[in-house]
């Protein structure tokens, strides 16, 4: 009889962060892996009794004899165990971002282990010979991709930057690397921020390696849980693509992790433990002595002035991979003058009569907005009165296809009122531009083009990934959508692009808005520039001369960095400080309002002198689901400070949120 320390999946109980079990080597005899001795079931996936339910749980432990008694665990679930790097990785992820273990298994783990469940293990192995293609293929490369493949082959361990320019190939230099990583025997894992590039990417690694191993949230449970066994199974050296969440596959010898446009916020979960997957990528980096590529056009200001002080190495790649692409030509539109907009509410003449040229010329066409719905206020032109959502006090978005009013934060919908409620006037309009109403209107002008729309409102199979091949043969003439449309993709037929308002994020209260509004400029812009035929990209603003805008139409990140880099040092923002974000929610006003000046006056009273607290204040998005949110935002030089700090805040009404990319 072996005891073994056990940690839960989920929460069992505050203070149950493990439990001790009884195990009964008979119960593994069958496991080729653990050759009966209980040192070998450490990282083992184990179905283990609490009261009368049957849990999940991760061996952490061999201990000996308790003088209490043990139940029995009631099976082992893998064949092989949890690679030990993963349980480091937890450790760190619960200790870092202050969370209980039981959730970050919950993260880390898929669904329904211990569900009976048909295996069918997914090919793994890559093509034989593959690794030795690696020095014929550096002969197709650029000499940019050259110096950065070579640079990071240098790198034994560690993070590099890649900071590569849209249209300078970095994806071959991926592929090089990971086949540099095969050659040792070695796994990769190749991070993308949206399922809507996984596509394009396994296209891409498809050329050089027989199968890819992806997985993704659109996956159903069992295919996920298949996926994960598949991977810790594999007996040869493994490609696993996919978004945040493959971070954690059980891949047992890994060599390269590469975050792909690493600026994109969501790598940052939303929900606990709230991780962010560069830090987390960077410790299982240096667990297994792996190579960590950050790759993006658009860098994260504060990634990138962290990775300036720490000297780690930013590999630049300025120049176009294709040796006779042409640059796209730009043009700032400014939308304050009334007579750009004759033929169109929403299109100026210039942006119209570079769309027609384009059809005609049987080109593609990508418009991108940053939101979507039809119209995203409803008022009456007689009273005054809006239309807000009753749960939120926000106003509704008007989707006109399904004639509803629909609130993006709880989802809550109404009918489309014929009046006004207050004044009973007739008067009712809708204004605003979403991505709904972009694809009425183009449909409008240009009735025979085929138009396609990406968006949030997107249904099941007529997403990115799904339609990748049809968008990227040309046979969708005009792309509509939000930022899942402006990064990333490789478009051989696209020779336009057009910013419908590039400023409409500009004015929000955040530190971080001129940061994403330069980025969605710059990787919208670079989605042409990419071949030999002529392009363009027209930009739509009301702020034709703001920094971000200029920085972002003309791809200049140095130039924007500059520029930002004084703006965090002045407003005390990161880089040069942390912060922890205190949000909390209560059915009343009143209630949110005390409980938020309570804490703050708390807080106060054992601040470290290097910190400050910024509130209490109503959230942005103060009336959320019927509750009211007041938040807290507390600024720091020392992170471990904050961390402190979050054991101090009330379990109940409130969230804690470390190293927020924004505070809205």
């Amino acid at each position: 009889m072996e005891y073994l320390e056990v940690s839960p999946y989920g929460i069992i109980g505050k203070d149950f962060k493990t439990l001790t079990y009884a195990l009964n080597m008979d119960v593994v005899s069958g496991l080729p892996s653990t050759n009966h001795e209980g040192s070998e079931l450490i990282g083992a996936v184990v179905e283990i009794p609490v009261g009368k339910r049957k849990y999940v749980g991760v061996v952490l432990a061999v201990v000996g004899k308790p003088k209490f008694e043990c139940k029995e665990i009631i099976r082992v679930l893998t064949d092989k165990p949890i690679p030990p790097q993963l349980l480091l990785l937890h450790r760190w992820l619960s200790e870092y971002y202050s969370t209980h273990p039981g959730t970050v298994w919950q993260t880390m783990l898929p669904s329904g282990l211990n569900k009976n469940r048909r295996k069918s293990i997914i090919r793994s192995d890559l093509i034989s010979d593959a690794s030795s293609n690696i020095r014929s293929d550096l002969i197709n490369l650029t000499i940019d991709q050259q110096k950065a493949i070579t640079k990071i082959l240098q790198m034994k361990t560690g993070t590099a930057m890649l900071h590569g320019i849209t249209g300078s190939g970095k994806t071959e230099v991926y592929k090089a690397l990971a086949m540099e990583a095969v050659s040792r025997g070695k796994s990769s894992i190749i991070l993308v921020p949206e399922i809507s590039l996984t596509a394009q990417l396994v296209s891409e690694f498809k050329k050089n390696f027989e199968s890819v191993i992806v997985t993704h949230s659109k996956q159903t449970d069992a295919e996920r849980h298949q996926t994960w066994l598949s991977v810790l199974s594999a007996d040869k050296p493994t490609i696993v693509i996919g978004p945040r969440s493959a971070l954690f596959m059980p891949v047992v010898n890994l060599g390269l992790i590469i975050v792909d446009e690493c600026h994109e916020p969501s790598y940052k979960q939303e929900k606990a433990p709230r991780y962010n997957t560069l830090r987390a990528a960077s410790i299982l980096a240096d667990r297994t002595k792996s190579r960590l590529v950050l790759g993006s056009a658009t860098p994260l200001i504060a990634d990138y002035y962290t990775a300036k002080k720490l000297n780690r190495p930013i590999i630049k790649m300025a120049s176009l991979a294709k040796k006779d692409a042409v640059r796209p030509k730009t043009e700032i539109i400014d939308m304050t003058k009334r007579d750009n907009f004759l033929d169109s509410q929403i299109f100026t003449r210039p942006l119209l009569g570079e769309m027609t040229k384009c059809l005609e010329a049987g080109k593609q066409i990508l418009l991108f907005h940053n939101r979507r719905g039809t119209a995203s206020v409803t008022l009456c032109e007689n009273c005054g009165w809006h239309a807000l959502c009753p749960r939120c006090f926000i106003p509704f978005t008007l989707h006109a296809d399904k004639h509803k009013l629909r609130c993006h934060i709880c989802g809550h919908s109404d009918r489309p009122p014929t009046s006004c409620p207050e004044c009973h006037e007739a008067d009712v309009i809708h204004r605003g531009i979403g991505t709904k109403r972009i694809e009425e209107d183009t449909s409008r002008l240009f009735p025979s083009a085929k138009i396609k729309r990406f968006d949030g409102d997107s249904i099941k199979g007529e997403g990115v990934h799904d339609l990748f091949d049809e968008l990227k043969t040309g046979k969708v003439d005009i792309i509509i959508g939000t930022q899942t449309i402006a990064k990333g993709l490789d478009l051989p037929k696209l020779a336009l692009v057009g910013i419908v308002q590039a400023d409409a994020g500009l004015m929000l209260p955040d530190f971080s808005s001129a940061e994403r509004t330069f980025q969605l400029i710059a990787q919208a812009t670079g989605r042409v520039g990419r071949s030999k035929q002529p392009t363009k990209a027209i930009i739509q603003t009301y702020q034709p001369n703001h920094p971000a805008v200029i920085f972002g139409v003309n791809q200049d990140f140095e130039g924007f960095y500059d520029y930002e880099i004084k703006n965090r040092m002045k407003g005390h923002f990161p880089p040069f400080t942390h912060l922890l974000k205190l949000t909390n929610s209560y059915k009343t006003e009143q209630g949110a309002i005390k409980s938020a000046r309570n804490l703050a006056t708390s807080l106060s009273s054992t601040l470290h002198p290097q910190s400050s607290i910024l509130g209490p204040t109503p959230a942005f998005y103060e009336r959320q689901r019927g509750n009211y949110r007041w938040q807290i935002v507390v600024r720091a030089k020392n992170r471990t400070d904050l961390i402190k700090i979050t054991e101090k805040v009330p379990p109940t009404h409130w969230q804690s949120e470390l190293d927020p990319n924004s505070l809205i």
